[in-house]
C-alpha cells in the first residue's frame, strides 16, 4: 500500500482542522488507531546476529560521526552507536553513569572527581583512560573552535585538569558548578573520544564500529568485538540509511525493505498495524519549538511574540499531530526536570486577546513567513496546523516546506520564524545551549540581562532548593519574554517490524531506544 505525500500530509491536516479536531485522516482512509502499546514485549531469549535496517529522517549531505558536532537525528543515530558518555540518561530522562564510576563534587562543587569504569577499550583497541577524558574537554573547550557543548561546560577549568591516576581525573571549575552532573548527561554532545582522535577514522567506546559512511545516504556498523558489557550488542551489523520524509520511511517499513523508522505521526499508525507492523509510542520530553527572532521585525516587539502564542489551540495541534498523545506544552522547556515548574498558568488559545496585541504593536493583519523542513516528527505538519488557526487572527503566516540540507545551511540560526526539534534536557544544560547570547543555537538571538544573571546564579548554587527557585525565575521570563514558542511535547512514534525485539519506551525524546542499538534483536 503506497502513500503518497499529499495523501500522507496535507489531508490529515485540512481534514482535522476542518472537523475541529475530530477524525484523523489517514492517506488510505483509515480511521485512526487506538493508541499502540507503548511497551513491547519480546518472548524467549535474545537472539544474536542479523543486520537492523534502519530508516532514519532528518538527514544531510553535512551528515556527521563527530560526537562533539551531531545536530540532526541522523547524526545522532550514528553517534549514540559509536561513542559514549560519561553520564547518560536512563528510559525515565534521568541521570546515570555510563563510562564514569563516580563523578562527584567536593562540598562547593568548585572542583568534581571524575572516576572511570576499568576494562574498556576504543574501537582501536587503546585502553580508556583519564587522558582521553581531559582531552575530550579540552576539544570541547578549545578556544579557537568551541564544541556545541562548550557553553554549558564553561565553569570548568580545562587547562587546570589534573590527572590522579590512569582512570581518575580531577576537574577544578573556576565558578562553582552544581549542575555539572546534569550537563554531562546532554545527548549527544560531550561523549568521550580519544587522544589524537581523527575524525576521517573515527573510534568510540560504543557497541558498534564504523565499516563506511556516505554522508546524506547511509551508514554500515558492525558489532564491536570488545565491548566492554557483556553479552552486547546482539545484532552483527547495523545499516542507517537517510530517508526524506515520513511517506518514504514508511514506504519502505511496509514493504519489508528496512525494518526500524523513526518519528512518525500518528495518522500512519492504523496503516502501519494494518500491514502487520508494529508501533511504539514513547511519552518523550523532546520538543518541537517555533522560533521567533527577538532582535528584528515583527518579533522584536514583545506583544507580537504573545499574540502568536495566544493563536495556538495547543489540544487540537496534538490531536492533529499525534491523534492525542503527548504532553500540553507551555513555551518552557525541561518537561521532566525536577526544577520545571508546572504551576505557571497554562496558556490557552485566546484570539481576541491576540487580534488586540497585534493591533496594539501596530501589526494588525501580521503577514510572516514560516521556514519548515523534515526534521522531526510533524513539524511540517505543525507549521501548516499554525498557519490555519493564527488565520483566526486575521495573521497570515506563508509556509516555506525546504530541504533539509537547505534548512541547516546557512541560514540556519538566521531564521526570522521556523521551527527546530531538540531531544530532553534538563532545563539548566538546555538554556545553556539554547536561550544566552552564548549558546551555539541560540535561534532566537535572545539576549536578557537578568535571565543571563540568573543563568550563572544557578548553576553556582550548590543547594537544591535554591537553584529550583532561581529557574523558576528564569522560566517566567521565558514565558513572558522568550522568543521559543512550544506548544507541546510530541511522544515520539516509532514504526518496526514484528521480527524487532527490545524495543522499550524512552522519556529522553529520541527514537529507538534512544538509538541504543545494542539491545535490539532480531527474530
Amino acid at each position: 500500500m503506497d502513500l503518497s505525500r499529499r495523501d500522507f500530509v496535507k489531508t490529515a491536516v485540512a481534514g482535522s482542522l476542518a472537523a475541529g479536531a475530530g477524525g484523523l485522516l489517514s492517506g488510505c482512509g483509515i480511521a485512526a488507531a487506538p493508541a499502540a502499546s507503548s511497551a513491547p514485549v519480546a518472548s524467549g531469549p535474545p537472539r544474536r546476529g542479523g543486520t537492523l535496517r534502519a530508516a532514519i529522517t532528518g538527514g544531510s549531505t553535512a551528515d556527521t560521526l563527530d560526537p562533539l558536532d551531531a545536530i540532526t537525528n541522523a547524526d545522532f543515530s550514528r553517534v549514540d552507536n559509536l561513542y559514549e558518555p560519561l553520564v547518560g540518561l536512563t528510559p525515565d530522562a534521568q541521570p546515570v553513569l555510563v563510562l564514569a564510576d563516580e563523578v562527584t563534587p567536593n562540598a562547593t562543587a568548585t572542583e568534581w572527581t571524575v572516576r572511570l569504569k576499568p576494562g574498556i577499550t576504543f574501537h582501536n583497541g587503546k585502553d580508556l583512560t583519564a587522558d582521553d577524558v581531559i582531552y575530550t574537554f579540552q576539544t570541547i573547550m578549545n578556544p579557537k573552535a568551541p564544541a556545541a557543548a562548550a557553553a554549558g561546560l564553561s565553569s570548568i577549568d580545562a587547562n587546570g585538569m589534573t590527572k590522579l591516576d590512569p582512570l581518575t581525573v580531577r576537574i577544578p571549575c573556576t565558578t562553582p558548578f552544581a549542575s555539572l552532573y546534569e550537563a554531562l548527561a546532554i545527548p549527544g554532545y560531550s561523549d568521550v573520544i580519544p587522544v589524537g582522535y581523527n575524525p576521517a577514522a573515527p573510534v568510540g567506546t560504543g557497541a558498534f564500529k564504523l565499516q563506511s559512511f556516505t554522508p546524506g545516504t547511509q551508514s554500515t556498523f558492525v558489532r564491536y568485538g570488545g565491548y566492554w558489557q557483556t553479552g552486547l550488542p546482539y545484532l552483527d551489523e547495523v545499516v542507517i540509511t537517510d530517508y526524506s520524509d515520513a511517506t518514504s520511511q514508511v514506504n519502505a517499513l511496509l514493504a519489508g525493505q528496512v525494518d526500524v523508522v523513526n518519528l512518525l505521526s500518528a495518522d500512519v499508525i492504523a496503516v502501519v498495524e494494518s500491514q502487520g507492523k508494529k508501533i511504539l509510542i514513547s511519552d518523550g520530553g523532546g520538543w518541537n519549538p517555533f522560533t521567533m527572532r527577538v532582535d528584528v521585525a515583527p518579533f522584536n516587539d514583545v506583544r507580537v511574540r504573545q499574540a502568536m502564542r495566544l493563536v495556538i489551540d495547543r489540544p487540537q495541534m496534538m490531536e492533529i499531530l499525534f491523534g492525542g498523545t503527548g504532553t500540553l506544552g507551555n513555551d518552557v522547556f525541561g518537561i521532566w526536570a525536577p526544577e520545571y515548574d508546572h504551576v505557571l498558568g497554562q496558556r490557552h488559545q485566546d484570539i481576541d486577546q491576540a487580534k488586540y496585541l497585534l493591533k496594539a504593536a501596530g501589526h494588525e493583519g501580521l503577514t510572516v513567513q514560516l521556514v519548515t523542513s523534515d526534521i522531526g516528527q510533524a513539524t511540517v505538519q505543525a507549521a501548516e496546523v499554525l498557519a490555519q488557526q493564527a488565520s483566526a487572527a486575521g495573521m497570515h503566516i506563508n509556509v516555506s516546506n525546504i530541504t533539509v540540507n537547505d534548512f541547516y545551511g546557512p541560514g540556519y540560526l538566521k531564521w526570522v520564524f521556523a521551527q527546530d526539534y531538540w531531544y530532553y534536557n534538563f532545563y539548566l544544560p538546555q538554556v545553556s545551549l539554547a536561550t544566552l547570547p552564548t549558546s551555539p543555537f541560540n535561534e532566537t538571538h535572545f539576549d536578557n540581562p537578568t535571565y543571563n544573571k540568573l543563568y550563572q546564579e544557578a548553576i553556582a548554587t550548590v543547594d537544591t532548593a535554591k537553584r529550583r527557585e532561581l529557574c523558576f525565575e528564569m522560566q517566567r521570563i521565558d514565558y513572558a519574554d522568550g522568543g521559543l514558542i512550544i506548544p507541546f511535547f510530541p511522544p515520539v512514534i516509532d514504526g518496526y517490524g514484528a521480527n524487532v525485539h527490545g524495543l522499550v519506551p524512552s522519556k529522553a525524546g529520541l527514537s529507538l531506544n534512544a538509538y541504543d542499538f545494542k539491545r535490539l534483536w532480531l527474530s
